[in-house]
């Protein structure tokens, strides 16, 4: 977890326009809030 306040580049360096922002291996994200079993998924999915 990454508070952005503190570390504005690496909220430009992913893009950040909505908080919570997860990210998976830089490759997948999602914005705002997401059912636990979606997020669990696309984890299973990026490995």
């Amino acid at each position: 977890m990454v508070e952005i306040s503190e570390f504005p580049h690496l909220a430009q360096k992913y893009s950040v326009q909505g908080v919570p922002r997860t990210t998976i291996n830089e490759k997948w994200y999602q914005e705002g809030a997401a059912p636990e079993a979606m997020i669990i998924a696309k984890i299973k999915e990026a490995l």
